[in-house]
């Protein structure tokens, strides 16, 4: 009988281990294997209003990437609107201002100031022609950060900022109003001829300018003081962090142009592919033209339909879960869908309502947000009041039986539950200890 040699018995020896190993193994589940087992997952840092800390945690407890039943499945969505909601006021406004100061603001291609909106009414048309012709030729920057440029500025501030000329005649007509925002659309509008390498320069200069300013400066724009300052709100970029390290497929959405957005979202961890804003169509040259891009049905150059209300529904279904044509202005089914959003105005309501399992709202005491927020009926909602300057306790009932709604072509009506029921006024009833306004 043949003896096996050493190498053979070591080797003998190691594959019974090896079997014994996985034998053991067997018998030990894994953490993730045990229904029910509490993932280690990351912890939302605190200066959060009463129990919204904790409802967060449990969101995020149950969705993070070691919870049992994720192996097989995608990341859960979280999408956040960003002007207000991550920052303290606007970034649109910011650069708007920025552009203004700094004289890059072109005089239309064409020469006609109709063409840099299918909503400028006649009115705004003419207003902007009187106040900015003659201080350059069709194509060129506009020197509205100099004393000649004073009246010019000043127009562009009033459309932008009011809707309506110095003279108080509407700015725009004809909008859509659950899909467009005229004068959101306008800034973006009036970067045609620029590059998104050149937007983004003008947003980036802004920026600095904005996050080095103090708490309530201002900044004088024409002969306009206006607002100088914007911050993050510290507890957004954590819970934006926390979201991403627990396997959160975080998004923003805004109706701030796009190469502004993607700017400030830098700031929070959010790479421009995760960015939603208004977006330009372009020239063969790749420079923006006055138009803007589709979503859903609506095609590009149509103008209908930007990251507004119903528009932002549309937006991400069709960018974050890659539904085309109809289908992406519709609301999806539940698979397809956030699980989280974050918002605080009327312009948010739609993607808001969408979210699966939790709805942020900070309270800024807009009627048709605060109606569905503070209506609560799944219980999904939660309502944070503003962590820099909160709004003050609103007295008078939100008119939700009434006109808490805003129609399609702008009329006031009662705000309806999903099933057709009208929601009764609600109270504001999260607010800063003490702060009470009329």
């Amino acid at each position: 009988m043949t003896r096996p040699t050493r190498a053979r018995r070591l080797r003998a020896a190691a594959a019974a281990l090896t079997l014994a190993a996985g034998a053991l193994a067997a018998t030990v589940p894994t953490a993730q294997a045990v229904p029910g087992a509490r993932c280690a997952t990351p912890e939302v840092a605190g200066g959060w209003y009463g129990e919204n800390r904790e409802r967060l945690q449990r969101l995020i407890d149950r969705y993070a990437r070691c919870a049992p039943y994720r192996a097989a499945r995608a990341k859960p969505v979280a999408v956040f609107d960003w002007d207000n909601t991550v920052v303290k006021n606007d970034v649109g406004d910011a650069t708007m201002y920025w552009m203004l100061r700094n004289g890059k603001i072109r005089r239309p291609d064409t020469g006609d100031w109709a063409s840099t909106s299918r909503y400028l009414t006649p009115a705004a048309a003419s207003a902007l022609a009187d106040a900015c012709d003659a201080l350059a030729r069709p194509g060129a920057p506009l020197p509205t950060g100099t004393p000649s440029g004073t009246a010019c500025a000043d127009e562009v501030t009033a459309v932008y900022g009011t809707a309506a000329t110095r003279a108080g005649a509407p700015a725009f007509t004809g909008w859509d109003h659950r899909t467009v925002e005229p004068a959101y659309a306008w800034l973006a509008q009036l970067t045609q001829g620029r590059s998104a390498a050149e937007v983004r320069a003008f947003a980036a200069a802004a920026r600095a300018e904005n996050l080095a300013a103090p708490v309530d400066a201002t900044q004088r724009v024409g002969s306009a003081t206006v607002t100088g300052w914007v911050r993050y709100y510290d507890q957004q970029k954590d819970l934006i962090d926390v979201l991403r390290k627990a396997g959160f497929d975080v998004w923003i959405t805004s109706a701030s142009p796009q190469p502004v957005v993607e700017v400030w979202a830098k700031g929070v961890g959010v790479a421009a592919d995760h960015v939603i804003g208004i977006r330009n169509t372009t020239a063969p040259d790749g420079r923006f033209t006055t138009h803007l891009k589709g979503c859903g049905s609506v095609p590009d150059g149509a103008d209908t339909m930007i990251t507004y209300i119903d528009g932002k529904r549309c937006w991400i279904n069709q960018e974050v879960f890659h539904v085309r044509g109809a289908a992406a202005q519709k609301i999806g089914p539940a698979a397809r869908r956030q699980v989280f959003a974050a918002g605080d105005s009327d312009t948010d309501v739609s993607f808001l309502s969408d979210a699966t399992a939790l709805r942020l709202v900070l309270n800024r005491n807009k009627d048709e947000l605060m109606c569905r927020a503070y209506d609560n009926g799944d219980g999904a909602w939660i309502v944070n009041p503003m962590f820099i300057e909160p709004k003050k306790r609103r007295i008078a009932p939100y008119p939700c039986a009434t006109t808490g709604y805003v129609d399609h072509d702008g009329t006031p009506g009662p705000v309806r539950r999903a099933d057709g029921s009208v929601v009764p006024d609600q109270t504001d009833s999260v607010f800063p200890p003490a702060a009470v306004s009329p």
